[in-house]
């Protein structure tokens, strides 16, 4: 391991100093990742499961994958299979769940309903969770009538509702929701990366666990999973920390019945805040996961900007590789204020992955990207012909360093791929040709017509061109090279011209020439 720099040092101190007021954490670490499958993969969730991966990686500990799908109008096996999709693809693993097995399965809520329906009898019979039949504007009614808002919550009506009042109720043909009760006391726990946080009593209201269908909620499935698989550090987002003291309470009531060994330690991580300061929302283009695949992030780079909202290896270092990352991450050293989701550093990060790629790797993965925009005949590298494996390992060192997404790089390499005597030029290329562009296509095509085939080099073709262009004709290299590059690539930005003049040969590049000479 490398030495710390000062600035490292001075940030190892500081987290030091912050971690010393909040909790240890275990030495057998469990956490979880428990997505609902209700929609595309999201950014948000995406930071949770690398968050809960990398502590568990980092302690030596145990991820494990679930799936909270009980929401029947919601969820779907689309959404569940995208996932899915998703962790493979970002390479995150986990050590128990999903297709992995282990002791406490199934793994799938809709495949658990007996389990919660036991736990919830337990929870009535021994006196922690009692009938509700008050519907929701019952409580607005008596809200309104005590004087206080409407929307102010449950009221603890049916508390202490006679066996006659329930009868009464069940002849009338209601069905009665299952309540927790909360104790009216202050709840303070003390959370891994926001320090100690109290509820102040009377400020959480017995709440539903059961609906009056009979269907287990949220606030009764998700803790009693934790507890029967052992997961001892829930990390999850700021959007869940109200139900925190709901599900303390309900911990207590487990443990006194032999369900739950302990209570796990609790961190909520900071919103990630989109446009505007506004919460990035599942609909939000920024927030789609697939979308940035599909537009060419690579894993490293994503996660590496992903692992940048919240938390930082050190003060004056954004670029690390997930195996650093392990080595370092703390979820005590993630901070609470809300994380801003800025794509253009996103993507810049993203280059400085791609460029570190080994260049067969690169290639590799630029292949699906080219054939999905034509560029080449298949979307794998041993499918393709032996003359675009020449072509793409000749440009790799060209493009590798130009480009920050694989989307980008058909753009580059297309015109270089291409046999085409012509290639029309983009608008934004069109827009660089000055009046002289048809002189210096002249002389360019007549030095280039004397040039042997086995002459045909990148030094070569640079010094001549510059000899004829620069120092003879009097253009300055920008009107001299502009033309010839927008009539190789038909755009203003490519690879580097004299390289990408050797690559594609000279009977192309001189059609190209003189192809643009004629459109002009």
């Amino acid at each position: 391991m490398e030495p710390m720099t000062d600035t490292e040092e001075t940030q190892e101190v500081a987290n030091n100093a912050t971690k010393s007021t909040k909790p240890e954490l275990p030495k057998n670490v469990r956490v979880r990742f428990c997505p609902s499958p209700t929609g595309t993969p999201h950014v948000g969730m995406v930071r949770t499961a690398l968050f809960n991966w990398a502590e568990a990686r980092h302690t030596h500990g145990k991820l494990l994958f679930r799936i909270e799908d009980t929401d029947n109008e919601r969820d779907s096996e689309e959404s569940y299979q995208q996932i899915i999709e998703a962790l493979r693809w970002l390479n995150i693993d986990w050590d128990e769940g999903i297709d992995v097995g282990g002791d406490n399965g199934p793994y799938r809520q809709s495949q658990r309903m007996e389990i919660y329906k036991d736990v919830a009898k337990k929870l009535f019979d021994a006196g922690y969770a009692y009938e509700s039949f008050s519907t929701p504007e019952e409580i607005k009614e008596r809200n309104i009538a005590a004087g206080r808002p409407a929307e102010f919550g449950y009221d603890g009506y049916d508390r202490n509702l006679t066996e006659e009042q329930k009868q009464a109720f069940r002849d009338e043909g209601r069905k009665p929701a299952l309540r927790l009760k909360m104790p009216n006391e202050d709840i303070t726990f003390n959370d891994l990366i926001r320090g100690e946080i109290t509820f102040k009593a009377g400020s959480v209201p017995d709440y539903v666990i059961v609906r009056p269908n009979g269907d287990p909620l949220y606030t009764l499935t998700n803790p009693v999973d934790d507890a029967l698989m052992d997961v001892n550090v829930v990390l999850r987002g700021e959007d869940i920390l109200s139900s925190t003291p709901r599900q303390i309470v309900l911990y207590r009531y487990l443990m006194e019945m032999g369900i739950a060994k302990e209570t796990p330690l609790y961190g909520h991580m900071p919103y990630v805040m989109g446009e505007g300061k506004k919460k990035l929302s599942k609909r939000d283009p920024e927030s789609n996961l697939f979308l940035h695949r599909d537009n060419g992030f690579i894993p490293e780079g994503l996660l590496n900007y992903l692992a940048l909202l919240g938390w930082s290896i050190a003060p004056d270092r954004d670029v690390f590789s997930m195996g650093e990352m392990i080595e370092k991450f703390d979820v005590r050293d993630v901070k609470a204020n809300p994380a801003h989701f800025d794509l253009d550093k996103a993507i810049s990060i993203n280059a400085e992955h791609i460029r570190m790629l080994d260049p067969q790797d690169f290639l590799n993965r630029s292949v699906p990207y080219l054939h999905k925009d034509g560029v080449v005949s298949a979307d794998s590298w041993d499918a393709l012909t032996d003359r675009e494996r020449e072509v793409l390992t000749a440009a790799a060192p060209l493009v590798q360093p130009r480009v920050r997404l694989l989307g980008e790089v058909a753009g580059m390499v297309g015109s270089l791929l291409s046999e085409d005597g012509y290639i029309e030029p983009d608008d934004d290329a069109r827009k660089q040709l000055k009046e002289s562009a048809g002189e210096v296509l002249d002389a360019a095509l007549a030095a280039l017509n004397g040039v042997d085939a086995s002459d045909w080099h990148t030094d070569s073709l640079h010094e001549l061109l510059n000899k004829k262009l620069v120092e003879e004709a009097g253009y300055k290299p920008r009107l001299a090279f502009g033309p010839v590059r927008v009539a190789l690539s038909g755009r203003r930005v490519s690879p580097p011209l004299f390289e990408s003049m050797e690559i594609v040969g000279k009977d192309v590049t001189l059609a190209r020439l003189a192809g643009l000479r004629e459109h002009l």
